[in-house]
């Protein structure tokens, strides 16, 4: 059977239900400041709701199952938890985002891969997984227009800007932001993207059932030199687990610490000193590795997880 749990890290938030992330959400970041843009929030995940279920005119629905509405919520959850950990850790005004960034981060953080969705009626490709390599310019183009018809167009050129600290399209050093609390709200963005995912109690068999699919499609399993030739960089699902190890310490860790300067650690103000993202990543990453030195793979990920394409309560 299916796992059909949905909750996050705590376990007490549905992912699948973003009305339930929504007003966790609001709580936390109402919480450190008032001032927040609740409204503006709470037209983000309606609207969100829609686009991934296939009912907002236009588009087609979610259909990657690596990527898929729980990601997205976990991502939002996530990151609003490093935000309010930020503004608790921070009591000079001029070192708080504020209300504005507050809610900027959230409405970013919430369609950050919204890029994967195909448009109707005139969308060339046959599934959402093959805008991967260039999925975060197409999200930021679905944020811009957001924020214009919600009456932010001053926002969106800072949204773009924002919302490829969650990519690999442009290096993290080449995101140009003349203030220093935007970068680190850039930072915090991509560092809840690349933790939620991999503190994902259900994160290897996500990646063996469903990223390997769309790392195929969209053609990141392969990769074509200038002379013609080609390299294969995955040759199965069991081949991109076996080499998760490598990409945490090489690339993760590299992110995390150095270019989003260990940002995780204001979760800890949440959290009475721990930070139980790191502390489940670690675990995932320990499992695997197990199994690798053991010949296990295979063996022993036998749990089935749900995809969430539509919200559920």
């Amino acid at each position: 059977m299916p796992i059909t749990d949905h909750t996050d890290i705590t376990r007490r938030i549905n992912l699948a239900d973003p009305d339930a992330v929504c007003a966790e959400i609001c709580r936390l970041l109402r919480d450190v400041d008032p001032a927040l843009d609740q409204v503006l929030i709470e037209r983000a995940f309606a609207i969100f709701a829609r686009l991934y279920a296939g009912t907002l005119p236009g588009y087609h629905g979610c259909e990657t199952l690596y990527h898929d509405m729980q990601h997205a919520l976990d991502v939002t959850l996530t990151c609003a938890r490093l935000l309010a950990g930020h503004e608790r850790a921070h009591a000079a005004p001029d070192q708080r985002f504020g209300a504005a960034r507050l809610t900027l981060g959230v409405v970013v953080a919430l369609f950050h891969d919204c890029g994967y969705i195909r448009q109707r009626p005139d969308d060339t490709c046959w599934h959402g997984a093959q805008y991967t390599l260039y999925h975060v310019s197409r999200g930021g183009r679905f944020l811009t227009r957001f924020l214009i018809e919600s009456s932010k167009a001053q926002w969106a050129r800072r949204a773009m800007k924002l919302i490829h600290f969650t990519g690999y399209e442009i290096p993290i050093a080449n995101i140009r932001l003349s203030d220093p609390l935007d970068r680190r709200l850039g930072s915090l963005i991509g560092s809840a993207d690349l933790m939620a995912q991999m503190a994902d109690r259900t994160y290897l068999e996500k990646c063996r059932d469903y990223l390997f699919e769309e790392f195929e499609l969209g053609g990141l399993s392969r990769k074509r030199h200038a002379d013609g030739s080609t390299e294969v960089i995955y040759t199965s699902p069991e081949d991109l687990l076996r080499k998760t190890p490598a990409f945490y310490d090489n690339m993760v860790k590299k992110r995390l610490d150095i270019d989003f300067e260990r940002g995780y650690r204001y979760l800890e103000a949440l959290f009475d000193g721990d930070n139980p993202y790191l502390q489940a990543i670690d675990r995932n990453m320990d499992y695997l590795q197990r199994l690798l030195d053991d010949g296990q793979l295979a063996n022993c990920l036998r749990r089935q997880t749900e995809p969430v394409l539509a919200p559920k309560a």
